[in-house]
């Protein structure tokens, strides 16, 4: 078999699936099977594959079919440029919320000494972009899941983080320092509806954490906490900075309005979907 031969049959298995991007998929796996990047496979379509090379793509590709993540498979994602490890004890990090970093590193940059707060870290996406991103700036990263926080300090130690990001385990605010102030909190919190969580693609439904994903009944049960609780963590001139779901905007923006603070910002992700919400204490 050679590697357009591989590369044809394979995305032509995954169409079939219901797989987007079924071609772009089946070359990702096969440069990770050979250690190449992506575009040496165009120099080497002739090439053929060695018997160990077939076994370990076709492993892939089976696992794929069953609809389990391509980032998995790989092992990382690249978030705002950055490799991070991903597994199956955290959300995988999505485009989108590369805008909301940098909403953040944009709005800590002008600021001396910076410190922010990655509310429910995850991976660690959020504070190590904005750590490598704003050198000037600390970062505390908390989450609930000891597994994610393992491998968000695993990320962390992979960049060379660990003098200026912390992770804390535990429920959120109750985790931190109590004199902790932040010039930022931001979030990517749970906001799907529970009722939802069956109509999400496979991918994200059975291998992205439920913990990561479910918002309460109507997706809002996070934002309500915040709008709660965060106020005291801020400094004076502070900022909130959350992702939210299709349709939650004017409902997220009720809830802060409500608990008083000031909705400076609403705004729209690369798909043109309100996305961000950005907030200050009044």
């Amino acid at each position: 078999m050679t590697v357009l031969e591989a590369i044809q049959k394979t995305a032509g298995f995954f169409a079939a699936r219901g797989i987007e991007s079924a071609r772009l998929e089946a070359e990702l796996l096969l440069a990770h099977v050979l250690g190449v990047n992506r575009m040496k496979l165009y120099l080497a379509f002739d090439r053929a594959l060695s018997a160990a090379e077939v076994a370990a793509f076709r492993e892939l590709v089976r696992r794929r079919g069953q609809r389990q993540p391509l980032q998995h498979l790989v092992g990382t994602v690249s978030f705002c440029g950055l490799e991070l490890a991903v597994s199956p004890a955290a959300l995988i990090p999505r485009p989108e919320t590369e805008e909301l970093a940098r909403l953040g590193w944009e709005f800590l940059a002008p600021r001396a000494a910076p410190a922010a707060l990655d509310w429910g870290t995850g991976t660690g996406c959020l504070a190590i972009a904005l750590a490598v991103n704003c050198p000037a700036a600390t970062l505390a990263a908390v989450d609930v899941s000891e597994a994610a926080l393992a491998l968000a300090r695993a990320n962390v130690h992979r960049h060379q983080l660990s003098h200026r990001v912390t992770c804390f385990a535990g429920d959120g605010f109750a985790a931190l320092p109590a004199s902790s102030r932040y010039d930022l909190l931001i979030s990517n919190p749970p906001y799907i509806p529970t009722a939802e969580l069956a109509m999400l693609q496979p991918e994200v439904r059975d291998h992205d954490p439920r913990l990561a994903l479910e918002g309460g009944p109507d997706g809002l049960e996070m934002f309500r906490r915040l709008a709660a609780e965060a106020g005291p963590w801020l400094k004076a001139d502070g900022r909130v900075m959350l992702e939210f779901g299709d349709g939650q905007a004017a409902a997220v923006a009720r809830i802060f309005h409500d608990q008083n603070w000031v909705v400076e910002a609403v705004l729209e992700d690369y798909s043109r979907r309100a996305r961000f919400l950005v907030a200050r204490r009044s």
